[in-house]
């Protein structure tokens, strides 16, 4: 059970409208992620409506990461379950595995990301991202070799998404392993 229940929607308070609205980014890069078939995150959502100002706030910088990044979403998503392994962030994990498959990663390289940057059959430029993930959620900064490697492919807007998108979610991990939030109905085992 988490340690603060999630709002249930009925009960969001209104300004949760506007905080939906803040995800949307000035400058659209990507399409909005899936939502047929897919988890809601009904739990993450519910947890924010305690905080609609908060929401707000962390909804227009998460909506940059989605749907604005300069990244590809293929990028995006390794960065993303990176961090989800090494905080292991159940809750991250399950939510991204969906949105790492819409991003074109298959089940084999998703259960690779698991193993990090050596793991075989990494681009060298996805084994930099992976190990700058990696850098930042350890030490707190991306080590010269792996900037190099970055550095070579990406530019300078790049690298500050790759940044930006480890520190989101590695703020997320901390809420979801914070709060002890429970995995949606929807992606629980059945019994």
């Amino acid at each position: 059970m988490a340690r603060i229940e999630p709002l249930p929607i009925k009960h969001w308070p209104h300004e949760m409208r506007a905080a939906m609205a803040a995800m949307m980014p000035p400058t659209q890069r990507h399409p909005q992620p899936l939502t047929e078939n897919r988890p809601k995150a009904m739990n993450t959502l519910g947890t924010f409506a305690h905080h609609p100002d908060l929401a707000h706030a962390f909804f227009s910088f998460n909506g940059h990461i989605l749907m604005g990044t300069t990244l590809t979403e293929r990028q995006r998503e390794l960065l993303i379950l990176r961090v989800a392994t090494l905080r292991k962030s159940s809750y991250e994990w399950v939510q991204h595995v969906f949105m790492g498959r819409d991003a074109g990663l298959d089940d084999e390289e998703i259960g690779r990301i698991a193993w990090g940057p050596d793991a075989p059959y990494w681009t060298p430029l996805e084994a930099a991202l992976l190990r700058a993930a990696d850098e930042l959620v350890g030490d707190g900064a991306i080590t010269e070799d792996t900037w190099q490697t970055l550095a070579a492919d990406l530019d300078t807007r790049q690298l500050l998404d790759v940044i930006f998108t480890v520190g989101a979610y590695e703020t997320l991990a901390w809420m979801f392993r914070s709060f002890d939030l429970e995995l949606d109905a929807e992606l629980r085992p059945k019994p």
